[in-house]
């Protein structure tokens, strides 16, 4: 068969350049489809599903948020198990489905079965779905080098500006923002006042709660004119919280001041951001959504923070601290250097010991369309341009010159002897 092929070949030089041309244009274009990434995704096809309930311990979380999450979650279709984990105000289950299921198609089987859930659940409690992201989703971390602004301001232009714009980038699944304080408004109680006043925690939560509140009213007409009705009750101040009024004793109002302290401040937090030791940094990290080309995202990233650093305060700027765009180049550097080494050192070897260019320029054209096929089989089964992929192409064209080689003197070993029979019959008939 293989003897078949080869002579039809040689009787077919025409035909089969044309095919090989086009199997080269159809592979460069394929190169330029693939996702590169420099790790490859050996994630599970997994769903998160993360639910808050802050002050409570892990065993709570377990009994009363984990256990039903999980035990509703397991008849779902095509699915292969479903874990769970609790810590301390927070549970996380990970519903892991069979490789061939789409991700998307997964997270509305999850969604669905969690609209029927949350009623069993804590009131309060809702679980939610996370980034459409997989474990190596991580392609891009961030600071801010803000050296006149505190940690709070610094949280807060990362939260309410930065986030926002980076989210709308194409390929970006989340923006999770990191370190510094996130302002808050906190009430301090004093149970010795409580005490004296004859109050209590829920009252004095229930009186801020209905007063940070907006109520419309009705459309009215004067003189041919329509007014709007409403009420805009939305707490803006510290002073605005510490005038509310909580109950009435004897006439006299009891307000929130009288009770409690009203004060600005950062949520509580678990840990800290450092950086290289010279101290508290406010960041984020960019989740790549599933299945997006790594090095697409970056370039698209890093754009838009260009775009956005315009608009930062003086001295605010941006210090990236985790880019995988520099090994994923690193990595397509690494095999276009060997594949130009190889070429060139085929070509010595075939021209030093055979002394024949053409030779050499048969093994050389057939390095470029291997690899371009190559990555036509890559996008077949949907496998990106990574360090793994890549490695084994390198590795691949050692073989592939290798047989060029051997079926280069191959050849011209059968060729030389039939020339010497040639040239000996001719003598003997002279």
């Amino acid at each position: 068969m293989v003897h078949k092929i080869i002579e039809w070949s040689l009787k077919n030089r025409f035909i089969v350049l044309v095919l090989s041309g086009g199997l080269f244009v159809w592979g460069f274009f394929s190169v330029k489809k693939n996702p590169i990434d420099a790790i490859p995704d050996l994630s599970e096809n997994q769903v998160i599903v993360f639910t808050e309930w802050m002050g409570r311990g892990p065993q709570l979380i377990e009994d009363q948020v984990t256990y039903p999450l999980v035990t509703n979650l397991q008849g779902l279709p095509r699915i292969k198990y479903v874990r769970g984990t609790s810590m301390f105000g927070m549970s996380f289950i990970y519903v892991i489905f069979n490789d061939d299921v789409d991700i998307y198609w997964a997270r509305e089987r999850v969604l669905e079965r969690l609209s029927t859930i949350t009623r069993t659940l804590p009131t309060g409690v809702t679980p939610q779905l996370g980034p459409d992201g997989t474990g190596v989703g991580h392609v891009l971390w961030y600071t801010l080098d803000a050296p006149n602004m505190d940690l709070g301001e610094q949280r807060a232009l990362q939260d309410w500006y930065i986030k926002f714009a980076l989210q709308n980038v194409e390929g970006v699944s989340e923006i999770a923002s990191f370190g510094g304080f996130q302002k808050q408004y906190q009430v301090t109680v004093d149970p010795n006042k409580l005490l004296y006043y004859k109050l209590s925690v829920p009252e004095v939560i229930n009186a801020i709660r209905s007063n940070n509140n907006e109520s419309g009213g009705r459309k009215f007409e004067l003189s041919d004119i329509g007014y709007i009705i409403k009420t805009s009750g939305y707490l803006k101040s510290l002073q605005e919280i510490e005038n509310i009024p909580v109950k009435n004793q004897s006439s006299i109002p009891i307000r929130v001041a009288d009770v409690a302290t009203v004060q600005m401040t950062g949520e509580t937090r678990l840990g800290i951001f450092d950086q290289d030791g010279q101290g508290e940094r406010v960041g984020g990290i960019v989740v790549m959504r599933y299945g997006q080309n790594a090095a697409a995202v970056i370039d698209k990233v890093k754009a838009k923070m260009q775009e956005v650093a315009k608009g930062f305060p003086e001295k605010v700027k941006f210090d990236i601290v985790y880019d995988r765009g520099e090994l994923i180049t690193e990595s397509i550097d690494s095999i276009k250097r060997t594949l130009i080494e190889e070429m060139i050192v085929v070509s010595l070897v075939v021209i030093i010991f055979l002394f024949h260019w053409r030779s050499a320029l048969s093994i050389i054209i057939q390095i470029p369309i291997t690899l371009a096929a190559s990555f036509i089989l890559l996008n077949a089964f949907g496998i990106s341009s990574n360090i793994m992929s890549l490695t084994g192409i390198a590795l691949a064209i050692g073989v592939i010159v290798d047989n060029g080689i051997i079926m280069s003197e191959n050849a011209y070993k059968h060729l030389s002897v039939r020339y010497e029979a040639w040239l000996k019959q001719n003598k003997q008939s002279e």
